[in-house]
């Protein structure tokens, strides 16, 4: 097992009825301003849920905020932030406004003329702007970490930044959300927390065995309950079970004392700015292709994963990891997720060079583990994907 540092600070109020606990989270003399999406929330019931918790504060709202956190509708926002001297943000809704948020953590206290500087110089974030999020859609763990992932349409990229500065200070979990979800956001969050065990996970062997048997539990959990939760969104114990498992796969606790890849995201989050493919499908497209074309390197810790998550008892090493690349295969087939890019698009011919020419112009030439995963690599890694 490898050193490790682990603390987060973010606070968790988990269960049904939580949401009425967010006035005493937030400091009685905050001026806030509340952050959301498209506006779901004003008809499944959460916003009028929101806004009664919340009481006499004195709060601004700002809705809107894409799928994508884009950074042209986010600087709107961070003109607020500096006009009204807002003090405290609040995220309600799903990672991509959360994300969107955590820029926003960045951006009001950054001192460059240029907020996207945070993202292309990778500037880590040590103290931001205090903010909580209440979660409408389980799927990236936004909600437990101090990540961002931030798209700019002007210029097709998609960035991450994050720092120990941007962990909210608490995150209100309530799974009666779940109810609301439309099936094809179910089935994104069940294979984006999926992917991003696989990314701490499918390394190499490092002798860390609790890590492991967290992350598989997490495999098996989300496997087991996924299909219930699509097949009935109101089945309380699934939802529970459902954003506990997207909470825990990525709130930093499974890639403490081993090895991470991320390169499957790496990739992917090129596909969701030059298309706009869905992330957790972007992972779903990049990911078995990574696996098989790392397939040496992998193989061990495939195999384990096929053995322990999967069920496959019986063949070598290879045949094992093979197996287990397949199976993943079938289950994001079983949730209605397609894992090829020409089923989102017909205009991919290009793509693999077009990823290729930003890797190479960003200096990403090492990425994965071994840091070992050339631009080459990641061409054949997509023209694999195909």
């Amino acid at each position: 097992m490898q050193n490790f540092e682990f603390k987060n600070p973010t606070k968790i109020l988990f269960g049904k009825g939580q949401i009425a606990s967010l006035s005493k989270e937030i400091p009685q003399d905050a001026k806030v301003l509340m952050l959301y999406g498209g506006g779901s929330i004003k008809k499944n019931g959460i916003y009028d849920q929101v806004k009664a918790a919340l009481g006499d504060k004195d709060i601004l709202e700002f809705g809107g905020i894409p799928a994508n956190p884009e950074y042209e509708v986010l600087l709107k926002a961070l003109k607020v932030i500096k006009a009204e001297k807002v003090d405290f943000l609040l995220a309600v809704g799903g990672g991509s406004v959360i994300d969107g948020v955590k820029f926003l953590a960045s951006a009001a206290l950054y001192e460059g003329d240029t907020p996207w500087d945070i993202l292309t110089k990778r500037i880590r974030t040590e103290v931001g702007m205090p903010f909580g999020t209440v979660l409408t859609l389980p799927a990236t763990g936004s909600e437990m970490n101090s990540g961002s992932v931030i798209t700019r349409e002007e210029t097709k990229e998609k960035l991450a930044m994050g720092g120990p500065g941007l962990f909210p200070q608490f995150s209100i979990l309530d799974p009666e959300v779940v109810h609301s979800i439309p099936p094809r956001q179910i089935a994104n969050g069940i294979v984006d927390a999926f992917n991003h065990v696989l990314e701490q996970y499918a390394t190499y062997p490092a002798n860390a065995n609790l890590q492991d048997r967290f992350a598989e539990s997490i495999l098996q959990t989300l496997i087991e309950i996924g299909p219930e939760v699509l097949k009935d969104p109101k089945n309380y114990n699934a939802a529970a079970n459902f954003m506990w498992s997207c909470t825990m796969a990525l709130n930093g606790l499974i890639q403490k004392g081993v090895p991470t890849d991320w390169a499957v995201h790496a990739i992917g989050h090129e596909l969701t700015a030059l298309y706009g493919i869905d992330h957790a499908r972007t992972l779903a497209i990049i990911g078995p292709s990574h696996y098989k074309h790392n397939f040496e390197s992998k193989k061990e810790k495939l195999a384990q994963y096929g053995e322990r998550v999967w069920n496959i008892t019986s063949g070598t090493v290879e045949e094992k990891a093979q197996q287990a690349i397949d199976k993943t295969v079938e289950f994001y087939h079983q949730l209605d997720v397609a894992t090829k890019l020409s089923d989102y698009t017909d205009n991919y011919n290009n793509t693999a060079q077009i990823i290729f020419d930003r890797f190479v112009e960003r200096g990403w030439t090492g990425l994965g583990e071994h840091q070992n995963v050339t631009p080459e690599d990641v061409k054949t890694i997509v023209e694999m994907s195909y």
